[in-house]
């Protein structure tokens, strides 16, 4: 079973690399890259300030906390106990991947990338009001796949790589986002 699904994520993982093209490769290297997404990070964090005002206190400690945590789990955990060879590091498909944005480290279990921003969608999802935001919300998760599609289109991480950052990430941003509404349900009621 596990040869078999070692099997599959290869074959998934070349399929997304090899749709490539240099408009493709453009997009993805931009998805990717950590200091290009800063300014919309930056909105968004105004945006909750001004949503949750004092509320967001609590809500933005929470929030980084589980993005750094995630991110945290995955290099300095996961990476380093599994010791699982990035695609682009593994010998066995040297020659096989397009690498428009070079390898980076080593290992890759789990995908960093993936588990920050599922954790953010997430949290997000939770924490802002039922049947309100659906915009933002959506973004955040069209923003979380494309980040994940991402580090397999430029050869970065496996699938399977991706899906357990995504899954690490989402139980972190449920979990912060959760201790938020319990939290701040105590003193006054969450904005609506």
């Amino acid at each position: 079973m596990l040869e078999f699904i070692k099997a599959l994520d290869i074959q998934l993982l070349l399929a997304v690399n090899r749709a490539q093209n240099p408009f493709l490769d453009a997009v993805m290297g931009f998805a990717s890259e950590r200091t290009a997404w800063i300014p919309a990070y930056a909105l968004l964090i105004g945006f909750l300030i001004y949503l949750f005002r004092r509320q967001a206190l609590l809500l933005l400690p929470l929030v980084i906390g589980a993005v750094g945590l995630a991110d945290i789990i995955t290099s300095r955990l996961f990476k380093p106990f599994f010791a699982r060879l990035r695609p682009c590091h593994d010998p066995q498909l040297n020659g096989l991947l397009h690498l428009p944005n070079g390898c980076g480290g080593q290992f890759g279990f789990l995908s960093s990338h993936a588990a920050n921003s599922f954790a953010l969608a997430v949290f997000l999802a939770v924490v802002l009001a039922p049947g309100r935001f659906r915009a933002l919300k959506i973004a955040a998760f069209l923003w979380a796949l494309l980040m994940s599609y991402s580090r397999m289109y430029l050869g970065a991480h496996y699938p399977t790589d991706v899906l357990g950052g995504a899954a690490l990430g989402s139980l972190l941003g449920w979990g912060a986002a959760t201790a938020f509404r319990h939290l701040a349900a105590r003193g006054r009621p969450l904005p609506t």
